[in-house]
Parts: structure tokens; C-alpha cells; sequence
């Protein structure tokens, strides 16, 4: 594709995410919104400001003749696997909002399809563009801490009535899947990045106040081994009272120590280096923010940005798609830990 042809977009989900992303798409002089699809009508989700077609489903979009390069999956967590296949097996790129699938199986035959097509597929893991996380993967890459010896994730939101509305898809095991794969992938994400694989693991998990709301539990205490040296640990809870607590990482390396901290792993809480100079970090975004409850960082401009230049062939994907199986892998074997304790206390 020539640098002074637009890329053409597609959003499926009209939801607060699949607006994000059309707006974002709308604000980049080399891309095009050509099409948004949901089940529901315009009006019902409140997307009347985008002046483009929209239709009902993903099919009826790839059956309209209409022409565009990429599709942009913002639907619930059940449908990113089958619906990336759809876009693909039409040879349309595709971004795919986290999790890329709810099974590492669905996630091969993404990457199996995307090869046999030539065509690109880009996991949506914004917190990978917010200035603490560039800081700490530069720090972790060049060895400036050393030798990792343990790690430590905490997330701790708020996620109650507010969230979970009756009838809806959210909380539910076939649509989303589970408090790792809608709430707290993103962290799980950049801990694999900045760490790699994990194995040895073990948990403890609890369903606290999430019993009328959701099919699966809302707390752990998880640890393991990283592959690569070094141990670690996963505490999450989405049953924190009224707001979100915190969402952190405490690295302790052989040079020292550091937290990341705030809300969303948003600010540079502790930075405790032998011979080393903090530098000052650009502002993070703020949160994503819907009304009663946040989520993580609002950094989809990037993502949009990564997609044009990696399908006019500038730059590589900032999630690849076999970072986004990883992260489902890592979250499925934590869950089989969890299924396998269940079955031991019945």
C-alpha cells in the first residue's frame, strides 16, 4: 500500500470501545472509517455522530461489496476468535481487541489463517504505550536492574452492579471468560513482555461478593516461576468497594527496585537503582473512563497509529499476534490451576 493512500477501517462493536476506536480512526489523516456494525441499531448505541454505513452484523458487512483493508474487533471476548477468522478468511487485516481469544487453540487458527493470507493481525494491549511502561521495558531490556529476583503483580479494581447489568455479556463464562481475560489481561500483558513465559504455577482463588453476577470467581493469589530466572507472584480482585484500588508491579532486581503504580500502572511509584538517574516520563493519559467505573489507559490513538504504519509496511505490529495467544495461554493454564483446585475441594 503507498504512503498516500488511506487505509480503510471497519469497526464491529458500536460499544464504548468500538467508539474509541472509530473516533481514533476518524482523527488520522491516513485512515478512512468506512463502516460500523453492531446487533443493536445506531441509535441504540448512541453512534449517530459517525456518518459512515452500519449494519447488523459482520457478514452482512463482508457481503456488502463495500471496500475496506482492516476490521477492528471491539465485540464481547466469545467473539474475537471466530470473528477475526471471518475477517481474515475475507482477507481483510485485522486489530483485535484483548483477549485476542478466550482458548490458545482459537488463537492458533488466527495465526494459521493470517499467515495462509498474508495479512496482518494487531492485539490491542494500549498499556504498552503509556510512559511508565516504555520506561521499565527499556530498563529490563538493556540489564539495568540486573538479575530479576521477583516480581509482583497487583490488581485491584472495582467491578459491582454497576458493571455486571442483568442479561448482559459481561460476567458471563462463554462471552467473557473470566476477571483475567476482561479486567486485568492488559497487566498480564505487560508483564510478559517485560519478562517472558511463566511455568510452576500454583493459586488460591475466591469468589467474594460476585456469586449473583458472574459465572467465575473475582480474586487469586497466584505464583510462579519465570522461565527466564527469577519468581512471581498475580494478586487480583475485581471485588474492591466502590472504585478501583490499585493496578501494580514491584520488580526486585539484583541493582535495586522499582513499583509502577497508581490506579492503571500509571506513575513511577519507587525507582531505588544503584548509579542510576530516573528521567522524567512524559504524563500518562488518563484512564478510559465510563462513568461509574474506569478502565485502562486511553492510548488507542497509538494503537490506530501502529495499525497504519504497519500495513504501509513502516513499522512492526507493538502486540503481535503470537504475543496475544501467549497472553491467553498464560491465563488458561492459571484457569486450569484454578478448575483443578475446585475439583480437588468437592
Amino acid at each position: 500500500m503507498s504512503n498516500n493512500t488511506k487505509v480503510k477501517f471497519a469497526v464491529v462493536g458500536a460499544g464504548h470501545i468500538g467508539k474509541r476506536h472509530a473516533e481514533m480512526i476518524k482523527r488520522e489523516d491516513e485512515a478512512e472509517l468506512v463502516a460500523l456494525v453492531d446487533c443493536r441499531t445506531k441509535e441504540e448505541c448512541q453512534a449517530e455522530t459517525f456518518d459512515v454505513p452500519f449494519y447488523s452484523s459482520l457478514e452482512e458487512l463482508l457481503k456488502s461489496g463495500i471496500e475496506f483493508d482492516v476490521v477492528n474487533i471491539c465485540t464481547p471476548n466469545g467473539l474475537h476468535a471466530k470473528q477475526s477468522l471471518l475477517a481474515l478468511n475475507s482477507k481483510k487485516h485485522v486489530v483485535c481487541e484483548k483477549p485476542m481469544g478466550l482458548t490458545k487453540d482459537s488463537c492458533e487458527q488466527i495465526i494459521f489463517k493470517a499467515l495462509q493470507v498474508s495479512r496482518q493481525v494487531f492485539c490491542v494491549m494500549q498499556n504498552r504505550y503509556s510512559p511508565p511502561s516504555e520506561w521499565i521495558k527499556s530498563i529490563v531490556s538493556e540489564g539495568v536492574l540486573g538479575d530479576i529476583f521477583m516480581v509482583q503483580l497487583n490488581c485491584y479494581w472495582n467491578r459491582d452492579d454497576r458493571y455486571y447489568k442483568a442479561g448482559g455479556w459481561k460476567g458471563t463464562q462463554d462471552m467473557d471468560g473470566g476477571t483475567l481475560f476482561t479486567q486485568f489481561s492488559h497487566f498480564i500483558d505487560i508483564m510478559y513482555w517485560l519478562f517472558g513465559d511463566i511455568d510452576n504455577i500454583q493459586g488460591k482463588f475466591k469468589d467474594f461478593t460476585h456469586q449473583n453476577s458472574t459465572d467465575f470467581e473475582d480474586s487469586g493469589f497466584v505464583s510462579f516461576d519465570f522461565v527466564n530466572g527469577g519468581m512471581g507472584s498475580l494478586n487480583y480482585s475485581t471485588s474492591i468497594a466502590n472504585q478501583n484500588l490499585e493496578s501494580s508491579m514491584t520488580i526486585i532486581g539484583k541493582n535495586g527496585s522499582v513499583k509502577i503504580g497508581g490506579q492503571y500502572m500509571n506513575e513511577v511509584e519507587i525507582c531505588n537503582i544503584k548509579d542510576y538517574e530516573m528521567p522524567e516520563l512524559k504524563a500518562s493519559n488518563p484512564a478510559n473512563d465510563y462513568g461509574p467505573y474506569k478502565g485502562s489507559a486511553a492510548n488507542h490513538n497509538y494503537v490506530i497509529s501502529n495499525v497504519i504504519d504497519g500495513i504501509k509496511g513502516r513499522q512492526s505490529p507493538t502486540t503481535n499476534a503470537l504475543e496475544g495467544l501467549k497472553v491467553v495461554e498464560i491465563i488458561e493454564r492459571i484457569y486450569k490451576v484454578r478448575n483443578e483446585n475446585k475439583k480437588r475441594d468437592e
